[in-house]
């Protein structure tokens, strides 16, 4: 297999974010940091039988298709993909992504690119936040997102990052300076995980590792303004409040991290339900904390939801017509069917391969798929096509500047189907 260097043309972008390009041995290479039209020489990193990665050793011709990033970090740090093309291609390289996916994971031929729905802002879009903490010999610290192409090295970051809310930026150096020497006012662990997140009345922090019994006080008393400082310790089954005051979910309940942009996509999730013209049984499958299945019982639907984090069901709970079962919908989704609509909003691993062949027995009418992850999505939409075909396909882009992007799937049951 071939390796050294080589000069290439990126004709596209992968699901991941690099650019693609074709070896002269007829092998297919993927270059992170490159825009489709780039002639580039690239180092050969990673050579496989039908497949390489590289990294660029020299812009020989740059694309058109290129902007400027706005992160002095970009070059180092992995957290963005897609910083170096303009927006709109950002969008329909991401519509190339779906349909790719569908045809190639899920065998659907002729779906065009959807339309991907943009998101409202392109930085500062972020309302939640995950910073790595490092401790290293010496009483050095460093902390901040893992390094592209190095995931167990971590790039240092103070406020470099556009993406968060600048609340989440302006609460991030502030922990920064409050946790002390050596991080001492943190809980004891070579590694944490530091989670900001914007809530009602401001900013909480969730601390993710170390054994349990942290003293929080010190970093409480120098962090006056966060409305609460959660501790999940090793091997712990919830995140505990230390300081401040109870939110919604234990601040750990999953929420979209843009929410203009998850607003678009709910309304037009909603809006795709009101356009089957009835009402009747539905189930919302991973609800949550319930934000379909209580719009859903607002409308007149009789909604079950299923979801498996106790305190998304203590928050989801409480709407009439919308009950909660706490379970894997695996295994709960044959007893709450049959139904005429199943909503599907599962993690990015997609759904468990148990479930297809309930869905396929059961028949819903209807089922109204949010992705976000377009592989898994293919794989899952494959299993149901014996018994569904798509009726519509559209993409919402809830992280700008990375490769991520959402999709929103709307199923309707065959009348040849088994």
């Amino acid at each position: 297999m071939k390796t050294g260097r080589e000069d290439v043309v990126v004709r596209g972008l992968a699901a991941g974010g690099a650019g693609v390009a074709d070896l002269a041995d007829g092998r297919v290479v993927f270059v992170q940091r490159t825009a489709p039209g780039d002639r580039v020489r690239i180092r050969i990193d990673k050579s496989k039988a039908r497949w390489a990665t590289g990294s660029v050793v020299a812009m020989i011709e740059a694309s058109e298709d290129r902007a400027e990033p706005a992160c002095s970090l970009y070059r180092t740090c992995g957290g963005c993909h897609l910083q170096h093309i303009p927006y709109e291609g950002q969008l329909a390289a991401k519509g190339g992504v779906i349909a790719d996916s569908l045809a190639r994971i899920g065998g659907m031929e002729g779906i065009e690119p959807p339309e991907v729905v943009a998101s409202p802002s392109e930085f500062g879009y972020r309302n939640r936040v995950t910073y790595t903490l490092r401790r290293l010999p010496g009483g050095y610290v460093v902390a901040g997102f893992h390094a592209l192409g190095r995931p167990g090295h971590v790039i240092d970051v103070m406020g470099q990052c556009r993406l968060p809310h600048d609340d989440l930026r302006t609460a991030w150096l502030a922990i920064r300076a409050a946790w002390g020497e050596g991080a001492a006012n943190l809980p004891s662990a070579g590694r944490l995980q530091l989670t900001l997140r914007q809530v009602e009345g401001g900013v909480c922090l969730v601390v993710n590792g170390g054994r349990p019994g942290w003293d929080v006080q010190r970093l409480a008393e120098a962090l006056p303004h966060l409305v609460a400082i959660y501790h999940e310790a090793d091997d712990a089954d919830e995140a505990v409040l230390l300081a401040g005051s109870p939110v919604e979910g234990g601040g750990v309940a999953f929420e979209q991290v843009n929410t203009p942009g998850a607003r678009l996509l709910r309304d037009h999730v909603l809006a795709v339900v009101d356009g089957l013209g009835t009402s009747g049984t539905a189930i919302d499958a991973y609800c949550g904390t319930g934000e379909y299945g209580r719009a859903l019982a607002a409308r007149g639907w009789d909604v079950t939801g299923i979801e498996s984090d106790v305190q998304a069901v203590a928050a989801a709970r409480g709407t009439d017509g919308f009950e909660v079962v706490h379970g894997r919908v695996e295994d709960h989704l044959g007893a709450a069917l049959p139904a005429d609509l199943l909503v599907l909003n599962p993690p990015r691993s997609g759904i468990h391969a148990d479930v297809p062949p309930v869905i396929v027995e059961a028949r819903p009418a209807h089922v109204l798929y949010v992705s976000c992850d377009p592989g898994t999505l293919a794989r899952d939409l494959r299993a149901l096509s014996s018994a569904y075909e798509v009726v519509d396909v559209r993409g919402f882009d809830l992280f700008p500047q990375t490769a991520h992007v959402e999709s929103v799937v709307l199923l309707r049951a065959r009348e040849d189907g088994p």
